[in-house]
Parts: C-alpha cells; sequence; structure tokens
C-alpha cells in the first residue's frame, strides 16, 4: 500500500468522523419572520469563550480563532444581535453542559440562546465540540462534534453556522455559499470567487483580455460567462470541478448569460441576424429556442426560481426598462414605469420581487420591485453608482457594487437595504457580484 493512498485514506477517516450529535436536540423557537424582517429586534445571543482542553498556546489561540470565526459568521447575516461580553455573568464551575450552566444568569443579561464550545488539538487533529442552548427553557437545542484536520477549523465553524441558522430560523442562511465577481486587479478584467462574506478570494480566469457576467448554474457546478479571449464576445460554460469547458460562439455577440435555476440550461442575448434577442441554450450551448423577437434590443435575461418566467431589460418602449415574460405563452408585461433607464434585474429567491438598478439623476441606485410591478423600493441613495444585484439564496441579502469610494467595490446588505458594509478589499475595481446557490462543499 503506498503512502499517498495511507494518506489519503487516512484524511478520508477523519472527515468520515467529522460530525456527531452530541446529545438529542429540542425544537427551537422559529425566527422566520425576523430574518425577513431586518427592522425587528434581532435574535439576541450570547457566545462564551470557546474552552481549550490543553492550556498549550496553539489550542488556545486555536480556541480564539474559533469563536472569531463562529461571531463573524453570526454577525453577517444580520439577525443575530451577539450580546458584548462585558455583560456576561460567569460562576465558578460553569462549563458547556446544561447541567454545569447557571441560566438565571444568562436570562438576566438578555440572552435568547447560548452557544458553548470545547476544543482539543493533538498533532495537527482538531476535535470541536460545540453546543446551541435555549436560554429560557434551560435546554439543549443542538450540539455537535466535529473531527479533522485543524485546517477544516473554519468549515467546522461553518457548518455549526448552519445548524444554529437552520434551527432558529428554518433556512440554512448562506453559509456555504460563493460570491463570483470581476476584478481588475490582475490587469485584465477576469472573474474571481469569494465565500459569502468575503473570505479567500480566488482568480477563477485567465487569459480572458475581458471576462464579464458570472453566472452560477442551478446546482453551483457550472459557471458561465463572457470572454473577449478571441475578439468578439463569447459565452464560455465552465465545469468549475473538472475545470474544462465549451464555448458558445455564434455570430455577433454572445452576452448576459443567465442558468434555468430547474434544469441544465442557460438563456443569453445573441445578435444572430443583428438584433439582440434573448435565446435559451442548452447546458453545452445548442440553442433550444427564441425567446424574444421584437425590434428592441433584448438583454439581461433573469429566470424566477421556479423557471416558468424570465425578467429582462427591453428598449422596446424607448428606454430601457425591466419586462417579465411568461415562457410557457410569451406574454410579456413591463414591470419599471419610473425613470428613463432600468437594467440588470434579478429575481429574488422567492420569486415575488425583482431587484433591479436605476438612473437617478445621472447616477445608478439599487430598487426592488414587486412582480406586478407595484411596491417599488428605493435601497440605496449614496454619490456615486450602485448596480448589478444579486440576491442570497436565501433572500435575506443582496450583493451590489458601487463607486461610492471612488473605485467599484463589491458592498453587501438586507435585502430591505439595511446595513450596507464592503464585502471585501482587493486591488483594483470589483463588479458584476454573482451569488452562487447553495453548494456542497460547506
Amino acid at each position: 500500500m503506498s503512502k499517498t493512498f495511507n494518506r489519503t485514506a487516512c484524511t478520508c477517516f477523519l472527515f468520515l468522523l467529522i460530525m456527531t450529535i452530541l446529545a438529542g436536540s429540542a425544537s427551537a423557537a422559529r425566527y422566520e419572520y425576523w430574518i425577513n424582517n431586518p427592522f425587528l429586534r434581532k435574535i439576541p445571543i450570547a457566545i462564551k469563550d470557546f474552552e481549550p482542553k490543553t492550556v498549550n498556546e496553539e489550542p488556545r489561540q486555536a480556541a480564539v480563532q474559533a469563536k472569531e470565526w463562529l461571531v463573524s459568521g453570526l454577525e453577517f447575516v444580520r439577525y443575530f444581535q451577539i450580546l458584548p461580553e462585558e455583560s456576561y455573568i460567569i460562576g465558578d464551575g460553569e462549563g458547556l453542559t446544561a447541567q454545569t450552566i447557571n441560566f438565571a444568569n444568562w436570562i438576566s443579561i438578555g440572552a435568547d440562546h447560548l452557544v458553548t464550545g470545547g476544543l482539543d488539538l493533538r498533532d495537527g487533529v482538531l476535535v470541536l465540540e460545540l453546543r446551541l442552548f435555549d436560554v429560557p427553557r434551560n435546554r439543549l437545542i443542538v450540539g455537535k462534534r466535529y473531527k479533522g484536520r485543524v485546517e477544516d477549523m473554519r468549515k467546522m465553524i461553518r457548518r455549526f453556522c448552519v445548524e444554529i441558522v437552520t434551527e432558529l430560523t428554518d433556512s440554512r442562511g448562506v453559509f456555504g455559499t460563493k460570491i463570483a465577481f470581476v476584478s481588475n486587479g490582475p490587469g485584465n478584467k477576469e472573474i474571481f470567487a469569494c465565500e459569502y462574506d468575503g473570505f479567500d478570494p480566488q482568480q477563477l480566469t485567465s487569459g480572458s483580455k475581458i471576462a464579464l457576467s458570472p453566472a452560477w448554474s442551478g446546482d453551483g457546478t457550472h459557471m458561465a460567462y463572457v470572454s473577449y479571449a478571441d475578439g468578439p464576445p463569447e459565452i464560455f460554460i465552465r465545469n468549475l470541478a473538472q475545470k474544462r469547458g465549451v464555448k458558445v460562439a455564434y455570430k455577433g455577440i454572445n452576452v448576459t448569460p443567465a442558468w434555468d435555476p430547474t434544469r441544465f440550461a442557460l438563456a443569453a442575448t445573441l445578435s444572430l441576424n443583428g438584433d439582440q434577442e434573448i435565446y435559451s441554450l442548452t447546458g453545452n450551448g445548442k440553442i433550444i429556442k427564441k425567446l424574444t423577437n421584437n425590434w428592441g434590443i433584448d438583454v439581461s435575461p433573469s429566470y424566477s426560481p421556479d423557471g416558468k418566467r424570465m425578467a429582462f431589460v427591453s428598449n422596446r418602449g424607448g428606454s430601457p426598462q425591466i419586462y417579465i415574460m411568461e415562457l410557457d405563452t410569451g406574454q410579456t408585461s413591463r414591470v419599471t414605469f419610473d425613470g428613463k433607464y432600468n437594467s440588470a434585474p434579478a429575481f429574488s429567491p422567492r420569486g415575488d420581487r425583482i431587484a433591479y438598478c436605476g438612473m437617478v439623476d445621472g447616477t445608478f441606485d439599487v430598487f426592488t420591485v414587486a412582480t406586478d410591478g407595484t411596491d417599488v423600493q428605493r435601497l440605496t441613495d449614496h454619490p456615486g453608482d450602485d448596480e448589478e444585484p444579486s440576491w442570497s439564496p436565501d433572500g435575506t441579502l443582496i450583493a451590489f457594487s458601487t463607486t461610492r469610494e471612488g473605485k467599484a467595490k463589491i458592498y453587501v446588505m438586507t435585502s430591505h437595504g439595511t446595513d450596507q458594509r464592503k464585502l471585501l478589499e482587493l486591488e483594483g475595481a470589483q463588479t458584476q457580484p454573482a451569488w452562487s446557490p447553495w453548494l456542497g462543499d460547506y
């Protein structure tokens, strides 16, 4: 048996043991209405310092890092209130389990929930025990033990964030998702992707001259994007795991790809006969059918979650506006009427609203509108352009690009426009964020 196989087998063995349920879980209170309304009181939660099993420096530092990642993960979703540590009342002998916790002290500081953590780190193998408690009911909601390489600690924390959010909100949150974007940091515009919170940005394309419009497939296994590597704009469809793909290079332009979330197919704007129309394509780039047929320019398709409707931009009415097409009948209705330039539509994951950017007094801001054209809400109002909105898969957050600082940067906000903050700091300008679906590797 080779050393390589032994190493692989050992790694798999560790992953097989990566998660264990520590105890029976209790049903948790649900806060679905809180995550959809950031103006209501956030969920108050306390997070104790994680306790290393030994007093060595490496486990101690790992315990600090693990807690920081858990806090930042829960803060990112913007519906938790992490209670300040200086308010904590921790008695002698208080530990990690329900039997050793003085719940009355946590109730007195207003905590609805409490997280405790214990950690053991030996020879590069990490064992992390994490528990979430319902404080008023004095009971454990969920407890997990993770075991793996120390390099996998952030992944373990993300998985417990999923456990917390799922137990309390009945949603998976944004953990285990990524955001693709365009950056000119390398000199050319290339496609990058980072984790949901801006962590670990990675360059996905190179030598594209200009790469634009990243779009994730419904299962997150493929990405389509536009490249000028060979001259005119062409669409590349890439299998992200296998690092191979196909090129869509029909006569004329090939731009603005958007995946059908229900199947391995996408829509894109082609100009086969000179006029820019939207076509549906197979996942390998073969034309299925022509979806729009109008003298105006039709671009920027975005599918509804059930794949039955498509929002797009058309100037058929004299100026760029958002329209919705019923794909089974072709019936089309106009959605936006305010302003002379509205573009970049993005269907919400619930299918009830469309985010888009609209020009107001010469600059762009991000809006949302109900699919029947009512209830327009302006989410941004800053100097500079706010553009290209992209929903998180749980519908609670929106990523967008903004020039409010000068160079374009990626920002994130709630779906109501609150808590706007920069996603990551990179050299150059970053534009066109595209939030992935939930990915398997989280």
